[in-house]
């Protein structure tokens, strides 16, 4: 069964709105682990837009499952990355103007940037994922590049589709995530899931997780946090 790694991300994201320390996005971590994710999930920019300095260090502190980092390659986020030692690193490109990332990485116009930045990271022995467009060409290209995974973009599938398009996009999702493992590449998944589009994902035996977070933290102000993870868990179970 696919796990959950929850991301913190939206609730750094509601406390920003006003000058004040809650939700915490560390509180909403401890809860997710105590109602069964395997790991927790935060993506740091240089604006700093969501996740702060702060909340990084006492994440790293107190996640007692898998810390997932999301930075983009460049000198200031692989520097912070190795300073805090996360369990894994996911590079992700970072638009300014967006919220999230919308789409992957361009592997072509960021190679050289991105291979220097794998081998820096994993030579200091921390796993390194690229989060990718689901594009099989994609994930040859992040076994070349020597990353240890990769995490496939599920927005478009996820999002406000047709029908037709999420089908389409589930068959490419599944058909990198099986490209991926024949090449021995770990897979993560994640980007805009719900309680509904997680489920087909949830019975392959390729992805490893779902990285889910905006979807569990609108769930939480209705259920509370736990309850709105197991839930989660649920669906990923029932497929």
């Amino acid at each position: 069964m696919t796990d959950l790694i929850v991301n913190v991300d939206h609730a750094a994201a509601l406390r920003n709105l006003t000058s004040g320390p809650q939700p915490d996005p560390v509180s909403v971590a401890v809860l997710a682990e105590v109602a069964g994710a395997v790991g927790i999930s935060a993506r740091f920019t240089e604006d700093r837009r969501q996740i702060s300095d702060r909340d990084i260090r006492v994440l790293r502190e107190t996640v007692q499952g898998r810390f997932s980092l999301g930075v983009a390659p460049t000198s200031e986020m692989m520097g912070l990355a190795l300073d805090v030692k996360p369990d894994q690193v996911v590079l992700i490109p970072d638009r300014p103007e967006e919220a999230s990332a919308e789409g992957g990485l361009d592997l072509i116009l960021d190679r050289s940037e991105i291979a220097d930045t794998i081998t820096t990271i994993r030579d200091s022995g921390i796993p390194v994922f690229l989060f990718i467009d689901p594009e099989p060409e994609h994930v040859k290209t992040a076994h070349r590049l020597n990353a240890d995974g990769i995490q496939v973009n599920t927005g478009i599938y996820a999002g406000q589709a047709s029908a037709a398009t999420r089908q389409r996009m589930l068959a490419r999702i599944v058909d990198t995530a099986k490209v991926a493992h024949r090449l021995k590449l770990r897979v993560l998944a994640g980007h805009g899931l719900d309680y509904q589009t997680c489920r087909p994902l949830g019975p392959l035996d390729e992805i490893e997780a779902c990285v889910i977070g905006h979807s569990l933290i609108a769930r939480s102000l209705l259920t509370g946090i736990e309850t709105a993870v197991r839930d989660m868990i649920s669906a990923l179970e029932r497929g």
